[in-house]
């Protein structure tokens, strides 16, 4: 973005979107047509001045025609919306051209921003809710809408490509886009940095270490991944990408750790609420009950960034290469009250578009207690470069609610989760992979909250129920059970699982409310919902649709897709650790038998990355892959005794000081 003039609409257009986030209330609508108008416009633009097209050429043209296409679909929006409501929806030719040039628009700059796959995507979830769903058989079968129903959605209404993401885009993202910006202009990059390596420099990983860290902290207040993901994001990506990470693992590392916000005490997000209202359980009691396992999921993101450290060769900064923290201090503490003044409000309860405003204001006025004032040139050039940096995100979120729309109007979400109690058959491990399966479909369509709330109706009982006989079995055998539950479950048999599976309902209910201690009782409820809505959360970060992912790779400038590859195989712990929910004691146990759980898995989920990224002190062989795969078994598998736990520790044991060693033999004969 080189042209004066462009930079002047950047700078206006995002002080427009600045005065709607604070001050006024203009429609949600409306505010999403507007961002997605003038970033087509502000692409299209950008494109004339690359190098290979030429001034006066077809396609300097066709890029000016686009952008005032893209703007007069926009203005049609907003001075025909009433009329078509007038009409009852019923659609003319204006309609139908301006609805298709919309839609055509945001797959072509796309495309342009992203690549091919995302339009592939979209153009297969319009050929499907037009007309292909009649050919597919059994339950995914969709007889089909009409070209103007598909339209109108798509595009009047805000269940399309104006619906959620493009709001999530035009408010909060926006915001916390040109807040990272201001920071950067301002120097606070740089101090990050500088801090980062003085503190965390000389460990391994360092820099990825503190990415971790601050976008879990930082995420558990605000409790959006998106928000978090940019907030953070802007900072710690070119961190690590200047420590020598991969850009595009720095992005999948800070959406996974982003996505952990929601997890994390004491601030769990909008969903932590609901699930206390839903099952009637303390939130208290549920922040309690998520402090462990919250943990783990953050461990298992620094154990691959220390993985990656490694197999990179990172070195580690050395005590006479590192400046000395309290001289960093010194030259950049006001960097420090930006992110304060961000924190304070988002604690206090304002909305993150707010909260993000008081952020901007305070760079400017601590950069004045500085050595480097930000003048009027360096407010103009931070919100230029904002607004740069939004347009990929920007694009790519409008043009993702299109398959949203289709998603929730064909049902596709629905049909998964129902299809869960015929395929799981009574097995839980199979119910937990087909409720991963429905939460990551869902949330293409549905926000994690709702995502939630839908998966906890359908599956959350059947989850339940199994997880009590496991429990109780459990139970049964280390004798834990008061007598008459023993006696009543021996009536029916000498195994105890056959038991409870022959048992009629009405007993099982008895023995759970009437036999069972309350705690224990609480413990499984908690334990089938925390289960859910973790599961809920696999979408931030899960391809096709991962808008943590989508966002990160704005900020790295790396492909979406192969970002939301990477952050979806660095967030495993959404996946591992509500197995040990339904198979251990770390939710439902006492709080001994929780903290026994959460060491041993603290050993197991390392030996899994390990295994993951085939590499721990060194590469992996088949051997020590052998060994770990075992060590991790005997170590995340709770009814196997303290024995074969410490057999599991002593392995794992074995591969590192073995690989160590291997590690040091080579250096010297390197040498």
């Amino acid at each position: 973005m080189t042209s004066p003039i462009l930079k002047w609409a950047a700078f206006l257009f995002a002080l427009f979107h600045i005065y709607c986030n604070v001050f006024s209330s203009i429609s949600e609508l409306r505010l999403s047509a507007i961002h997605f108008g003038g970033f087509v416009a502000i692409c299209a633009f950008m494109g004339n001045e690359s190098k290979t097209i030429g001034r006066g050429t077809l396609s300097y043209w066709i890029n000016i025609s686009l952008a005032l296409l893209a703007i007069s679909t926009s203005l049609y929006l907003i001075f025909f919306e009433n009329a078509l409501y007038a009409r009852e929806t019923e659609y003319v030719t204006s309609d139908y051209v301006f609805s298709i040039i919309a839609i055509t628009l945001a797959i072509e700059f796309t495309r342009r921003t992203t690549g091919w796959f995302m339009p592939a995507l979209i153009l297969t979830s319009l050929s499907y809710i037009l007309f292909l769903g009649r050919y597919i058989g059994g339950i995914f079968s969709f007889p089909g809408l009409s070209l103007e129903t598909v339209l109108y959605r798509s595009f009047f209404t805000g269940e399309g490509m104006f619906g959620l993401t493009a709001q999530i885009s035009s408010t909060f993202v926006f915001m916390f886009i040109i807040f990272g910006a201001f920071l950067l202009r301002s120097g606070a990059g740089d101090f990050i940095v500088r801090l980062a390596g003085c503190l965390a420099g000389r460990y391994i990983g360092g820099a990825g270490m503190v990415a971790v860290v601050g976008s879990g902290l930082m995420g558990s207040v605000s409790g959006s991944a998106v928000a978090n993901t940019v907030s953070t994001g802007v900072i710690t990506i070119p961190m690590m990408q200047k420590s020598g990470f991969p850009s595009r693992f720095s992005a999948g590392v800070v959406a996974a750790s982003s996505t952990g916000g929601a997890l994390m005490p004491p601030v769990m997000g909008a969903g932590a609420f609901v699930l206390a209202s839903y099952t009637q359980i303390p939130y208290l009691t549920i922040i309690s009950a998520s402090a462990l396992p919250a943990i783990l999921y953050f461990l298992t993101v620094s154990y691959f960034v220390r993985i990656e450290a490694k197999r990179l060769k990172l070195g580690i900064v050395q005590a006479e290469d590192a400046e000395r923290v309290r001289d960093v201090l010194k030259e950049g503490w006001h960097f420090v009250i930006p992110m304060g003044v961000l924190v304070f409000f988002l604690v206090s309860g304002r909305t993150p578009t707010t909260a993000a405003a008081f952020a901007i204001i305070s760079v400017i006025g601590s950069s004045w207690i500085s050595k480097n004032p930000m003048r009027p040139g360096d407010i103009f050039e931070a919100v230029v470069d904002g607004v740069r940096g939004m347009v990929s995100t920007a694009l790519l979120l409008v043009a993702v609610g299109i398959i949203i729309n289709v998603v929730t109007t064909t049902g596709i979400g629905n049909a998964f989760s129902l299809m869960i109690v015929e395929w799981a058959q009574g097995s839980l491990l199979i119910t937990l992979i087909l409720v991963a399966l429905a939460s990551l479909v869902l949330g293409m369509g549905l926000p994690v909250t709702a995502s939630y709330i839908v998966l906890a109706t359908l599956s959350a009982p059947l989850i339940f129920d199994l997880i009590s006989q496991a429990q109780l079995v459990s139970a049964l055998e280390l004798g834990n059970l008061p007598s008459n539950v023993t006696a009543t479950i021996n009536l029916f048999g000498g195994d105890p699982l056959i038991a409870l599976k022959e048992m009629p309902l009405e007993m099982k209910q008895l023995i759970r409310q009437e036999m069972l201690p309350p705690e224990l009782l609480t413990g499984m409820l908690l334990s089938s919902h925390l289960i859910i809505f973790w599961l809920s959360q696999d979408s931030n970060v899960t391809p096709p649709v991962c808008l943590a992912s989508f966002a990160a790779a704005g900020i790295a400038k790396t492909p979406p897709m192969a970002t939301g590859l990477t952050s979806w195989k660095v967030a495993k712990g959404l996946y591992l650790v509500p197995v040990l929910f339904a198979y251990s004691p770390l939710i439902s146990g006492s709080w001994p038998e929780r903290i026994e759980v959460f060491f041993w898995s603290c050993l197991a989920l390392y030996a899994l990355a390990g295994l993951l990224q085939w590499h721990l002190e060194t590469k992996l062989n088949v051997f020590s892959a052998g060994l770990l795969a075992l060590s991790a078994i005997l170590m995340i598998w709770p009814p196997f005794s303290i024995i074969y736990h410490l057999i599991g520790a002593a392995s794992l044991f074995v591969v590192v000081i073995w690989q160590t060693i291997e590690n040091r033999n080579l250096a010297k004969t390197t040498a």
